[in-house]
């Protein structure tokens, strides 16, 4: 993998460990979410000879503007012609995006989540054959007073290497309805929070566009829809 001595990759860098902590559960998968798609990604480092992976989230989603709650179906791809070895697949919530769960994989501890982000967990893809695809349904809250950003990253099984990575990637929406039921954000849109009692609205701070991450001193750096952010350290992982 590429390190900071060597080369840089989109200006971003995060070294830091990850802990599997809890399993959660999640049942609900996201309704009418369209087709997926991979906006916002980025190869990082080399894959093995044959294999391509690559990742996808629906076009647009929808929150309920009374609980929040929305759901996304995240998909981790393998395009390529050979079969993946063992992978593992991040989902990392920012801002006003916070991932309450991911069906059939563990949330990271507190310690080990990056600076700027609220919630991770890690799936256990495994050995993807070319040309099949794993999807993940997520359990999501959005407040709609923020924007809103997620961010998946495709790791070796140790978490060493990353061969892909898409995001920190936004939702949003530039007109939202507050008195509406449910509010539609599409992918790779920048949201127009609504201000509190009011009609006005704004968009929030410069904050997004520059995310320090962790004791290292290493950085995200998110380029318009894309940052890169990847893991030099193996995992810590407590006793079973």
């Amino acid at each position: 993998m590429s390190s900071r001595h060597t080369t840089t990759i989109a200006g971003s860098l995060l070294t830091a460990s990850f802990t599997a902590v809890m399993i959660l559960s999640f049942t609900a998968v996201a309704d009418d979410q369209g087709p997926g798609s991979g906006k916002g990604g980025k190869a990082v480092d080399p894959a093995p000879a044959g294999v391509r992976l690559t990742t996808a989230l629906p076009g647009k989603i929808s929150v309920d503007n009374s609980s929040h709650k929305t759901s996304i179906t995240a998909t981790v791809k393998n395009e390529g012609t050979k079969e993946s070895g063992d992978i593992r697949l991040l989902v990392v919530g920012f801002d006003g995006l916070q991932v309450k769960g991911v069906q059939g994989c563990s949330a990271m501890a507190g310690k080990d989540l990056p600076k700027g982000s609220n919630s991770g967990f890690v799936c256990d893809v495994g050995n993807l054959a070319a040309g099949k695809s794993k999807s993940y349904a997520v359990d999501a809250t959005f407040d709609l007073s923020k924007t809103g950003k997620i961010c998946l990253p495709v790791q070796d099984r140790g978490g060493k290497k990353t061969f892909w990575q898409q995001g920190p990637v936004p939702f949003g929406a530039t007109n939202p309805s507050p008195n509406a039921p449910t509010t539609p954000l599409l992918l790779d849109t920048t949201n127009k929070p609504v201000s509190p009692g009011g009609d006005e609205l704004p968009r929030t701070g410069p904050g997004s566009d520059l995310l320090p991450l962790g004791a290292a001193g290493a950085a995200l750096v998110s380029m318009g829809a894309a940052g890169l952010w990847w893991s030099r350290r193996r995992p810590r992982r407590q006793p079973s």
